[in-house]
C-alpha cells in the first residue's frame, strides 16, 4: 500500500566509532513534505546523520523515528527510505529502465509491473526516449535523474540525497538543483539533503540544519540563518560575513549600544549582555566611500581590488579595530585603487550582533 511522506525525528542521537564521536546529542524534526538540508564543513557529522536516517548506521544512544514509528534498531531494509548517493551508484551493465526497475524486481514485483513502475518514474524525471541507454551514454545530469527515478520508484516515505550535485559543473548544478526542488514540491516528498555548498542549501531548503563538530549549530529557515545567525561560525559559513570585534555597552529595551572603534551603533542585543562581542555584516552590505571625518565611519585603506564581472570586490584594512573587511560593490561610478584611503560606513539595519563566546 502506498504511504505518504513521513516525519523524521531525532531525539538526542549519538553515534560513536570507538573514541570518535561522529554525531553528538543531535535532536531535530523534519516535517512531512519538508525539504531539510544538513549543511556543514567536511567531518561535521552531516553524512553520518543521513546514514543514521537510512539505517546504514545504527545510533549508539538516542532514538530515531520515521512516520511515528521507532526505527532506531531497524535495518535499512526495514525502513521505507530511499537514498540518492553522491556517486549515483548506477549499474553500468544495465539500461536506464533496468536500473530503475531493479528495486521493485528485488522486492518481488512481477517483471512487467516493475518495468511499468520504472517507466512512470522515468517520465516523471524527463528521461523519456532514453530508457534503453546505458549509464555511460548519458550526461552527468541525466545520470543524476536516473538515480532519482530509481529512488522514487519504491515510493519511499523519506528521500535522502547525499551531496547529489558534487559531480556536476556549476551551470548544471544550478539547473539540477532547481529540478530536484520542483520535483520535491510537486510530489510533497519528505527530503533530507546533505551538502557543504551554502548557496545550494539556501536555494533548495525549507529549513537548514547547520552542523559543526558533530553537533547542531543552528536550525532555521534559509533567511533566518542568513539574516540572524546565532554564532560567528554560522554567520561565516552560511554565506560570507565580515566579523568585526565590538564592545556592547548597555541594553535599552531591545537595542544595545555597541562600539566598533570610533563608531557607535544601536543594534538588537539578541540577549547578548555587556562586554566583548562581534558585529557580523555581509560583504555586499559594506558601504565604502571617500574619507569623511566626524561621521563615525571606520577609516581604512584598500588592500586589494578584484574585478569579478558584475561587481568589484574590495579588501579594506581597518586600523581601529584591526581587521580586514571584504566589500562587494556593484560597478560604481567611482572606483578605488589599491592603497586608497577610504571610509567604511556600517548601516545598523545591515549588521547583526553575535556573541564572542560562540566564535
Amino acid at each position: 500500500m502506498k504511504r505518504g511522506p513521513a516525519a523524521v525525528e531525532f531525539h538526542r542521537v549519538v553515534k560513536r566509532y570507538g573514541d570518535v564521536t561522529a554525531v553528538d546529542d543531535v535532536s531535530f524534526t523534519i516535517a512531512p513534505g519538508e525539504l531539510v538540508t544538513l549543511l556543514g564543513p567536511s567531518g561535521c557529522g552531516k553524512t553520518t546523520t543521513l546514514r543514521l536516517i537510512a539505517g546504514l548506521e545504527m545510533a549508539t544512544t538516542g532514538s530515531i523515528s520515521i512516520g511515528g514509528l521507532d526505527v532506531t534498531r531497524r535495518s535499512a531494509a526495514e525502513r521505507n527510505v530511499s537514498m540518492v548517493f553522491q556517486s549515483y551508484a548506477l549499474f553500468p551493465h544495465m539500461s536506464v529502465v533496468e536500473n530503475v526497475a531493479y528495486g521493485p524486481s528485488v522486492q518481488g514485483v512481477r517483471k512487467a509491473r516493475a518495468r511499468e513502475m520504472a517507466m512512470e518514474k522515468i517520465a516523471l524525471v524527463g528521461l523519456e526516449g532514453l530508457e534503453q541507454r546505458a549509464p555511460s551514454e548519458l550526461s552527468g545530469g541525466q545520470q543524476q535523474r536516473v538515480a532519482v527515478a530509481r529512488a522514487l520508484v519504491l515510493e519511499p516515505e523519506v528521500l535522502l540525497f547525499d551531496e547529489p550535485l558534487s559531480n556536476l559543473d556549476a551551470k548544471l548544478r544550478r539547473r539540477v538543483r532547481e529540478e530536484i526542488r520542483e520535483l520535491q514540491l510537486s510530489l510533497g516528498l519528505t527530503v533530507a539533503y546533505v551538502t557543504h555548498d551554502q548557496e545550494e542549501a539556501l536555494a533548495v531548503s525549507d529549513r537548514i540544519i547547520v552542523m559543526s563538530n558533530a553537533r547542531v549549530a543552528q536550525i532555521g529557515a534559509p533567511r533566518e540563518l542568513y539574516e540572524a545567525p546565532v554564532s560567528c561560525f554560522v554567520a561565516d559559513f552560511v554565506g560570507a560575513a565580515n566579523l568585526i570585534p565590538a564592545e556592547v555597552d548597555k541594553a535599552d529595551g531591545e537595542l544595545a549600544s555597541v562600539r566598533i572603534g570610533p563608531c557607535h551603533l544601536k543594534l538588537a542585543h539578541r540577549g547578548i549582555g555587556p562586554g566583548k562581542a562581534y558585529v557580523a555584516i555581509r560583504p555586499y552590505r559594506v558601504s565604502i566611500g571617500p574619507p569623511c571625518c566626524g561621521n563615525g565611519e571606520l577609516e581604512g585603506h584598500v588592500s586589494k581590488v578584484a574585478y569579478v564581472g558584475d561587481h568589484l570586490e574590495y579588501g579594506v584594512r581597518i586600523s581601529v579595530p584591526a581587521v580586514e573587511l571584504i566589500a562587494i560593490v556593484p560597478e560604481p561610478m567611482q572606483a578605488f585603487a589599491k592603497g586608497a584611503k577610504v571610509a567604511v560606513k556600517i548601516n545598523p539595519t545591515s549588521a547583526v550582533l553575535v556573541p564572542a563566546d560562540q566564535a
